[in-house]
C-alpha cells in the first residue's frame, strides 16, 4: 500500500476482523455503517486483493486479510504505546492495560496485584477477562488483550514470556481424605480414590497426560472440568482429589478446609505462571509498569510457595 494509513480508518477494518460483520463493528464504534463499508473497500482497492470473504453469516478474513490484520494489529498497538510514551512526557500518569488471565488467578493473586496498581498509578485503567491457559496464546497474537498471565503454556512463535514463576503442583483434597497427612504423594498413590480431572483446555491436564495415559481405564473419574473454581468446589463437596498449584486455593488453604499435598514424579512437579505479549510488541509505559509489578509479585508468591 502506497497511501498513508490512519488510526481510525485501521480501526474499522480491525473492528470489522474481531466482531465479523460491518453492522456489528459500525455499531461497537458508533459510526455509520456506510462509512466502515467505504473504508473497507477503500483498503481492498489500495492492496488490489479482497481482504474479507462476505459471508451469508458475516465477514471472513482471506488469506490477503490475514496479512493486513497482523500489520492492523501493530499499528493500533503502537499507536497506545505512542500516546502512553507523550502522557508521560508531559507527566500524566494516565493509560489503559488490557489482560487475558486464567480464572484461578482471581481469588487473590489479580485483587492482590490490581490493589498494587491502583495505589502506584491510579491514572491506569486496567480490563482483564479470563480464559483457559491454552485459550491465550490465540487472543494475544490477535491482539485482543495486551498481556496474558497463564500457566506453563508451551513454546508459541506469536509470543514472548517476559515473566515466571514457578510453583508446585500438588494434590488437592479436605482435611479428612486418608492421604491429607502425607509430606509428599505420587499419582499412583492418588488412583486409589476418587478424582477430579482438569479438561484438555487447562494446562495442568497437559502436564498429567503422561500419567492419565498409563492409568487409562483405570481411574476413577467423579468429574471433568474446565473450570479451576469448579474443581475446588468439587472437592470440597465430594471429598475427591483434584490437582493444581496453591494459587487459587489461598483462601480454603488458610481456612484449613483443603490440604494441598506436593505432587511427586521422578522429582517434585512444577507448572509456570507465565506472563506473555505478541511477539515484537513494545512495552507501553502504563504496560511496562504493570509487567514490573507481575514480576514483583511472581517472586514473592515462589518465596511463599517453597516456605509452605
Amino acid at each position: 500500500m502506497s497511501r498513508p494509513i490512519h488510526f481510525r480508518s485501521m480501526g474499522y477494518f480491525d473492528a470489522v476482523r474481531r466482531y465479523g460483520s460491518i453492522r456489528e463493528a459500525a455499531r461497537r464504534l458508533d459510526v455509520a455503517a456506510s462509512a466502515v463499508n467505504r473504508q473497507i473497500l477503500k483498503f481492498e482497492g489500495d492492496v488490489g486483493l479482497p481482504l474479507f470473504e462476505r459471508l451469508s453469516d458475516g465477514m471472513k478474513l482471506t488469506p490477503a486479510g490475514e496479512i493486513f490484520a497482523r500489520h492492523a494489529i501493530a499499528v493500533l498497538q503502537d499507536e497506545k504505546r505512542a500516546a502512553s510514551e507523550f502522557d508521560a512526557l508531559k507527566g500524566l500518569r494516565r493509560g489503559e492495560v488490557s489482560m487475558i488471565a486464567v480464572e484461578s488467578l482471581n481469588a487473590a493473586f489479580l485483587p492482590a496485584l490490581i490493589e498494587r496498581m491502583r495505589r502506584k498509578y491510579p491514572g491506569i485503567t486496567l480490563k482483564v477477562r479470563t480464559a483457559g491457559s491454552n485459550s491465550i496464546p490465540s487472543a494475544l497474537a490477535a491482539g485482543d488483550a495486551d498481556l496474558g498471565l497463564a500457566f506453563s503454556l508451551a513454546h508459541h512463535a506469536d509470543l514472548t514470556q517476559v515473566a515466571v514463576g514457578r510453583f508446585r503442583l500438588g494434590a488437592v483434597m479436605r482435611p479428612d481424605h486418608p492421604l491429607a497427612g502425607e509430606a509428599q504423594v505420587s499419582f499412583t498413590h492418588c488412583v486409589r480414590y476418587p478424582l477430579i480431572l482438569p479438561s484438555a483446555d487447562l494446562s495442568i491436564h497437559t502436564l498429567l497426560e503422561p500419567q492419565l495415559r498409563r492409568f487409562r481405564g483405570k481411574l476413577e473419574v467423579l468429574a471433568e472440568v474446565s473450570s479451576l473454581e469448579l474443581m475446588k468446589n468439587l472437592t470440597l463437596r465430594l471429598g475427591a482429589i483434584a490437582f493444581q498449584s496453591r494459587i487459587g486455593l489461598e483462601a480454603e488453604l488458610a481456612g484449613g478446609q483443603l490440604i494441598h499435598v506436593p505432587l511427586q514424579g521422578a522429582g517434585a512437579l512444577t507448572t509456570e505462571l507465565g506472563v506473555y505479549l505478541r511477539e515484537g510488541r513494545a512495552l507501553p509505559v502504563a504496560l511496562d509498569a504493570f509487567v514490573a509489578l507481575v514480576r514483583d509479585e511472581l517472586s514473592l508468591l515462589e518465596g511463599q510457595d517453597a516456605a509452605a
